[in-house]
């Protein structure tokens, strides 16, 4: 009976589990490739320091000061028109900045996820979103072959200095992802008539990158735990990561997150935790306009206790946002500057979350 009991504890956990496999951290930056040099520095330098291992950035096209981080702006890939695979349409100045960043970021231990696109740049009006709006662009025939074009012009570029396409260049970028949160603005029903969307667009990438390209590919995440993870995501053979971005207290459970890691196990594909964090404000965690601000000692602890569930499901995780510069504190504030007062307590996180047992190998891909 003793026995019974033992391995009724035992082997579920195992199930969860990956070999010698153990989890990690890393960052987002969604405006990296506007960072000035000393930005840079102070932005790679506080990573390597916590250990982190991947920085997630994006490709929209940014012109003003962004979460008091002073940058160098740059326009969108597409700043006038669809290119629809018009070489000379493209204004890769966002790519060409990327080149230089990665090299920096790789002396430093870490790589990015290239995010290709973003909801949030469709939902504002870009040359899709003004063309298309944001439910056409996923339903209609013309738009996905135009962003499938858009897709394959990024993972063909031609780094500047070392002379090879990105789809090529393993050692500086550990994923692609077609969109963040594609769909978000519809809902989770839309979603779920719409999962192939997400499929298909993960075909073309791996149509570029092969199957031992040694880059992963990746969902890009929903708003929430349930909307992160569909099933057809899970049977699409094209896909290797089901990106998870979490911010509601339910979600950040232990409890809440292992039937998914069960799942995806089951279905050989492999989770992360692409996006969370803490709320500055004493606000509901996932609703986090603005508010008063939490002590430090309060939002410390709400840092320690979603960070110790996503690492006790097995999971890697990275933080929405670490700042190079002092958090300003505007709205929906989840941004930690290094240096301030709670970075401490996520570096320290992030050092632990090397050490903890991972449910999912991601050895051959991490720096």
């Amino acid at each position: 009976m003793r026995l019974l009991t033992i391995l009724s504890l035992v082997l579920p956990f195992s199930h969860q589990l990956a070999a010698g496999a153990n989890t990690f951290a890393g960052s987002n930056l969604y405006y990296a490739p506007g960072l000035r040099k000393d930005s840079r520095n102070t932005l790679l330098q506080g990573l390597k320091d916590a250990e982190m291992k991947v920085l997630r950035v994006w490709l929209d096209g940014q012109s003003s000061t962004q979460k008091g981080t002073p940058i160098d702006p740059f326009p969108d890939l597409e700043p006038n028109t669809i290119c629809n695979g018009d070489e000379s349409c493209y204004d890769d100045t966002v790519l060409e900045r990327l080149d230089d960043f990665m090299l920096d970021a790789q002396k430093q231990g870490i790589k990015l996820i290239i995010t290709m696109h973003s909801f949030n740049a469709l939902q504002a009006g870009d040359v899709y979103g003004k063309e298309y709006g944001t439910g056409f662009f996923y339903e209609q025939t013309a738009p996905q072959q135009a962003f499938d074009a858009r897709l394959v012009h990024i993972l063909n570029h031609v780094h500047t200095t070392l002379g090879k396409p990105w789809k090529e260049l393993n050692e500086y970028i550990f994923g692609f992802e077609a969109e963040n949160e594609a769909m978000i603005g519809k809902g989770q029903q839309y979603i779920q008539q719409h999962q192939q969307w997400q499929c298909d667009r993960a075909q073309t990438i791996r149509g570029q990158l092969g199957d031992n390209s040694g880059i992963l590919v990746m969902t890009g995440g929903e708003s929430f735990l349930t909307e992160s993870v569909q099933p057809d995501w899970l049977s699409c053979a094209a896909l290797d990561v089901i990106s998870i971005h979490a911010y509601g207290v339910g979600d950040l459970k232990t409890s809440a997150l292992k039937p998914f890691v069960e799942q995806a196990q089951d279905a050989g594909k492999k989770l992360i935790v692409e996006e969370w964090g803490a709320c500055f404000f004493d606000t509901e965690n996932n609703n986090c306009p603005n508010g008063n601000a939490l002590s430090t000692e309060d939002r410390n602890t709400n840092l320690k206790n979603f960070a110790n569930a996503i690492t006790g499901a097995g999971l890697a995780w990275l933080y929405w946002e670490v700042l190079p510069n002092t958090d300003p504190h505007n709205g929906f504030d989840y941004e930690i500057g290094i240096n301030d007062p709670s970075w401490s307590t996520l570096e320290s996180l992030a050092q632990q979350a090397l050490e903890a047992p991972g449910a999912f190998d991601f050895s051959a891909f991490l720096p």
